[in-house]
């Protein structure tokens, strides 16, 4: 396999793209697999922030908006900006924008990935693959009690589309409908990952990033409940039991890299990206322990982690300057203050995936639950983010 690998991550300080960066400086697949790394963030970033190694093949690069001015005036500010732009061979696009018109987030997330790749493939001869995240939205999660595939499961890659009109609300399928268009007779390649709830670090706030919420919260409830107080599940009974796979955010980066650089086995191909099968009964008493607290299932008036940290808002205050923390990250503007309880209340159905087809393609890497979200807050712990 050839070496001479330079990938460039669109959202780079986003829950995957800062990840799939952490991958590659720290040496997957191997150390010398990749010659190069573009980290592209729109918002000031810097290695230490980010926690990346050091390491001479990361350039980071911020301040590029996707949307703005012409396609050949973006390709003229990425020409500029991206030392050795020529020899990029990867995309990883992990950038996205939110709105609340579904219509508007179609075209918008459908342009910002076209003109992003075709400024690549016309700044570099050597693209050979682009990898696009979509999620389990594909299979209509986001439905609730429509949900189409609850008598489909485990959920495979070849589910049809959901029915209309939710599916033209969806911006997945503008954009799979974009790199099928744009890479027809073209010589790079290109494939769709699916994971569910990311479970991971963001060096600067990330408006899903259930993780980061939780732990802002515990950390708090600890402070304030003192140690090996009882947290009762902030969820439902439903939302307690009910089946589905996590997405650790290393798991979700370590596949992006292995099907980009083995387009033999996934070109053109979607992929489920998950851990083990677990529901909130199994891993809320972990996720809890590793604050000294006891995890318990829901109960009626159980505290909601958004609302507590509002009224404790002094406490955390007290807390962040006793332990030297970093600032923002409880009053982010960007953080999306429904998602938890999205996630822990809403979505009360079984949903799990399966895994066979990642695994097919020789991708056997596992991580379970209690190393998943270890592994996130010691990042939160060391970038002080928590204490």
């Amino acid at each position: 396999m050839s070496t001479e690998n330079h990938a460039l991550v669109y959202g780079a300080s986003g829950i995957t793209g800062w990840a799939i960066v952490n991958a590659i400086l720290n040496g997957y697949p191997g150390k010398d697999t990749f010659q190069r790394v573009t980290a592209m963030v729109n918002r000031p970033l810097t290695r230490e922030m980010a926690l990346w190694p050091e390491d001479p093949r990361l350039q980071i690069v911020t301040g590029v908006d996707l949307l703005k001015g012409s396609q050949e005036e973006l390709e003229k500010t990425i020409k500029e900006k991206v030392p050795h732009v020529d020899t990029v061979t990867q995309v990883y696009f992990y950038s996205y924008k939110q709105d609340d018109d579904n219509a508007r987030e179609c075209a918008t997330n459908e342009a910002m990935l076209e003109r992003s790749v075709t400024a690549i493939e016309r700044l570099s001869s050597r693209l050979s693959f682009v990898v696009l995240p979509s999620g389990t939205k594909i299979y209509g999660c986001q439905m609730l009690d429509r949900f189409p595939f609850s008598n489909d499961l485990p959920l495979k890659e070849s589910l049809p589309p959901i029915p209309e009109p939710d599916l033209s609300q969806l911006f997945y399928y503008n954009q799979i409908d974009c790199l099928k268009r744009i890479s027809e007779g073209k010589k790079w390649n290109w494939c769709e990952i699916r994971p569910d709830n990311i479970i991971g670090f963001v060096p600067n706030n990330n408006a899903y990033c259930l993780a980061q919420t939780l732990a802002l919260y515990l950390a708090l409830y600890r402070y304030v409940e003192g140690e090996g107080a009882k947290c009762p599940f902030p969820g439902s009974e439903k939302s307690w039991v009910n089946r589905y796979n996590e997405s650790p955010q290393d798991m979700v980066a370590r596949f992006s890299i292995y099907a980009s650089l083995h387009p033999e086995k996934a070109a053109g191909q979607a992929f489920n990206v998950g851990g083990e099968e677990t529901n909130w009964k199994g891993k809320w008493p972990i996720i809890c322990s590793y604050f000294g607290l006891k995890g318990t299932g829901p109960e009626e008036g159980a505290p909601q982690p958004g609302k507590y940290i509002e009224e404790h808002r002094a406490q955390w205050d007290e807390l962040e300057k006793k332990e030297g923390l970093k600032k923002g990250s409880v009053d982010s503007d960007i953080t999306h203050p429904g998602f938890q309880y999205y996630i822990m209340t809403m979505f009360d159905f079984d949903r799990q995936m399966s895994m066979e087809k990642m695994h097919q393609v020789g991708f056997t890497e596992e991580m379970n639950t209690e190393e998943t979200w270890r592994i996130a807050f010691d990042r939160m712990r060391k970038a002080k983010v928590i204490p």
